[in-house]
């Protein structure tokens, strides 16, 4: 009797409509099938199930069932499905619409969130609505694949489950933006952080992976987002070949890169007379580059770069010649090697200074 009484308002027309129908054998009317749209519409929107409203349909056409006879009541269920499909077609265009309605608001909220704008507090109350508490401190980790990724791919809705599983009622909240896909997680969950980097390099065969630094506040999770995409852009200009990164361990080269000029200055000094080798200065930069990756071990260098040793040896001498610095000299290889990496976060040689 209470479920009758909950769904009596939206079956409002119902009966008479299927007693009219069943009377002269005809099919709905354009005006009563809207109607019952519309009724399908308001019920979603009080949000009451469809399959309370269904039941609750059939059982009013058995009550309009005991009235009729003969063909009037042969005709009665083809009169049922036309209603009941026109109520549960306005049941889920409502539907439809909510979700659309929820999901502009979740893209809003994350554009705010990670762009810093909006009003801190406004932010804030929105965020609790998502499972974050903006008072504590965040991390951010983003991943970027070999195409781009939005929140109805399978990647990103199996990563979701995956995180739901194992952490459960923590407060997460998984998203994409510009492609990539990204996970907010509380400053001292590093765990859900590693787990996410790794459910995501596996799902996105080959991504990478950059976790910011934990940050307090409203702003906190703004500041390791960008962190989080400095350290892909940094790993993308340095060739780094690690999948997962983390920005606590690249510190040094934004460092290095805060005053440009004096950065420039230093390639362009040191490096610049590499230019005049046959073949231009890249050859030798890279082996350089190969050099003071693998610890100054030209064996291990010429392995890398698929030379001899004796080629190898040849072109640091070489190095040596233009350029005055000795790679084997240990105050003139700080020098040599941070030119080598200023030259490899400003694209040197191919991008002129």
């Amino acid at each position: 009797m209470a479920e009758r009484d909950t769904t009596d308002e939206y079956l409002e027309g119902y009966a008479r409509i299927l007693a009219d129908a069943c009377a002269t054998g005809r099919r709905l009317t354009r005006d009563e099938l809207e109607a019952l749209r519309a009724q399908g519409e308001r019920a979603a929107e009080a949000g009451l199930g469809l399959r309370l409203l269904v039941r609750a349909h059939l059982s009013a056409a058995q009550d309009v069932r005991a009235q009729l006879r003969g063909a009037a009541a042969e005709h009665l269920l083809v009169a049922v499905e036309q209603a009941v499909d026109a109520f549960a077609e306005g049941h889920e265009r409502a539907q439809r619409l909510a979700i659309r309605q929820q999901e502009a608001a979740r893209r809003e909220f994350i554009d705010d969130l990670l762009h810093g704008r909006s009003d801190p507090g406004r932010l804030a109350e929105r965020a609790e609505r998502f499972g974050l508490l903006l008072s504590h401190a965040h991390a951010v980790a983003v991943a970027q694949g070999p195409e781009p990724y939005d929140d109805g791919y399978s990647v990103t809705r199996g990563i979701g489950a995956s995180l739901a599983a194992r952490f459960g009622d923590r407060r997460i909240l998984l998203t994409t933006k510009n492609g990539r896909l990204i996970c907010i997680a509380a400053g001292d969950e590093a765990d859900v952080l590693g787990f996410f980097a790794k459910q995501a390099y596996a799902a996105t065969q080959g991504g990478r992976v950059a976790i910011g630094r934990p940050h307090p506040g409203v702003g906190g999770v703004v500041h390791s987002y960008e962190e989080a995409l400095n350290a892909l852009d940094l790993a993308e200009r340095m060739h780094l070949e690690d999948p997962v990164l983390h920005a606590s361990d690249l510190l040094v080269y934004p460092v290095l890169t805060r005053d440009r000029q004096a950065m420039a200055d230093l390639v362009g000094t040191v490096l610049g007379p590499l230019q005049q080798a046959r073949g231009g200065a890249r050859p030798l930069l890279d082996t350089l580059t190969a050099y003071f990756d693998t610890g100054c071990v030209a064996a291990e260098a010429a392995r890398r770069l698929a030379l001899s040793v004796r080629a190898v040896t040849y072109r640091l001498e070489r190095i040596h010649q233009l350029t005055g610095v000795d790679p084997g000299d240990p105050v003139d290889r700080y020098t040599l090697q941070t030119a080598v990496i200023g030259a490899r976060l400003l694209s040197w040689p191919e991008d002129t200074l």
